[in-house]
């Protein structure tokens, strides 16, 4: 078998996390090995230390099963701790080490599991894809770093096995509580400099540090991926504000919620794409929104497909039925009656109220970002397409490569919901852009 080892962009990272700093963030390309060389630090601690609890964490527990439980991890242990024998708990979700060590594995959108992992404390903590995570979850989690143990060096206890909180991510934008921490060095909150800025180190990976691990057609579909996708996802990079942007990244993280209210209603928005099928043309946005007995708008899933019409139709009235919604909102634009139809083909009798755009894309958004900035719009949960969508739109218009199809749907679904304040938020916005002009 084939001694493994460690590229050289590895190694330059884990001098870093060898640092006295507590908090270390990898970020990066995709695929340019970080969780592979977190997951194995992680196993070493757990190694050296006897008893001791480490914690992976992503915000979504079925993309960790996936993607750390039954890809990363597996491997991790196979490539580089072929010796070691490991038990993996399906109850609970962790790995028991031989010397009693275990790694848990979580993820944050389940209340109960999450309760149960934060009921431990731990001596290493993992937040994989941190960028999907919000910063005050990131400081609850914090909390349980507290777990006291100790290297074991030939079966004598030496020295206490230092606390770490590890991070990963393909860097977001500038405005994103990653950025402000590890790189402006700043709290993500107060925005004042860190009291401590040592304690927080960051190192970048890209793809092209680990090409000896990835195939010519991998790279070949990173590089022909678009401006704004290239930045992050090949060459790993921190995108920067939009001055004029409607929405940005730190609004969503500020009342980004986990739990919802009470509902008094709800809808489930579509909006069709210009050209039909399943061929890479735009795809048909489908957001489910609800309006709280606390007057805000909770965004509750993003069901966006490229699909026939016969395949989303079902989609939309299965998401109807999941949410039990109050009606379906179609924009009609495209194809007229065509939407209804499809709706109630799926289904018949299903509730439909039809809405007609009038106006520019950014022009309907403007109001929708005033409530985000208002706190009346939270979104449970993260979604990252519908956000980046947002994120595209300014005050001179939509800056995206393809239709915003997804934040198209979020803007009728809140207008279908709160449609006298959308129209008072209109008058504001309409009133804030006339031309100035003398009158004497």
């Amino acid at each position: 078998m084939q001694k493994f080892e460690l590229t050289s962009k590895q190694k330059e990272a884990n001098e870093l996390v060898a640092s006295s700093a507590t908090h270390c963030m990898l970020f990066g390309g995709s695929r340019s090995g970080k969780t592979f060389l977190t997951v194995r630090n992680i196993v070493l601690r757990a190694l050296k230390a006897p008893n001791s609890r480490h914690a992976i964490l992503r915000f979504r527990f079925n993309h960790i099963k996936s993607s750390i439980i039954y890809d990363t991890f597996p491997k991790v242990m196979s490539i580089a701790f072929p010796e070691v024998e490991w038990e993996l708990n399906k109850t609970d979700w962790f790995a028991k080490l031989p010397n009693g060590s275990e790694i848990w594995f979580g993820g944050l959108d389940d209340k109960e599991r999450v309760e149960k992992i934060l009921g431990n404390e731990y001596v290493t903590i993992y937040l994989n894809e941190c960028s999907q995570i919000s910063y005050p979850s990131v400081q609850i989690v914090l909390t349980r770093l507290a777990q006291k143990v100790y290297v074991n060096v030939q079966g004598i206890e030496e020295k206490p096995l230092k606390p770490r909180m590890f991070y990963d991510c393909n860097p977001p934008s500038k405005g994103h509580w990653t950025y402000r921490l590890f790189i402006k060095k700043e709290d993500p909150d107060a925005r004042t400099p860190l009291r401590n800025p040592s304690n927080y180190v960051s190192f970048q990976m890209n793809p092209k540090d680990n090409e000896e691990n990835l195939s010519d057609e991998y790279l070949e579909t990173l590089n022909s991926m678009s401006t704004k996708l290239r930045k992050r996802f090949l060459e790993g990079e921190f995108t920067d504000d939009n001055p004029n942007a409607l929405f940005k990244d730190e609004t969503f993280d500020k009342w980004r919620v986990e739990e919802v209210p009470q509902l008094v209603r709800v809808v489930v928005a579509v909006d069709p794409s210009g050209s039909e099928g399943d061929d890479g043309s735009d795809a048909i946005g489908m957001v489910v929104a609800g309006l709280g007995i606390d007057g805000n708008v909770y965004i509750l899933e993003d069901c966006t497909i490229n699909a026939a019409p016969t395949v989303w139709g079902n989609v939309a009235v299965t998401a109807f039925d999941r949410h039990k919604a109050d009606v379906v909102v179609g924009e009609v634009n495209y194809g007229g009656a065509m939407v209804k139809y499809v709706i109630q083909t799926s289904r018949a009798h299903t509730p439909f109220m039809q809405v007609t755009a009038s106006r520019g894309k950014h022009v309907r958004a403007e109001p929708i970002s005033v409530l985000y900035e208002d706190g009346k719009v939270r979104h449970v949960g993260y979604f990252k397409e519908l956000e980046d969508e947002l994120l595209d739109f300014s005050t001179t218009g939509f800056t995206g490569d393809k239709s915003p199809n997804r934040a198209d749907a979020l803007v009728w679904a809140i207008s279908a919901l709160i449609p006298r304040i959308i129209n008072k938020k209109k008058e504001v916005v309409a009133a804030s852009v006339q031309p100035i002009t003398n009158k004497w």
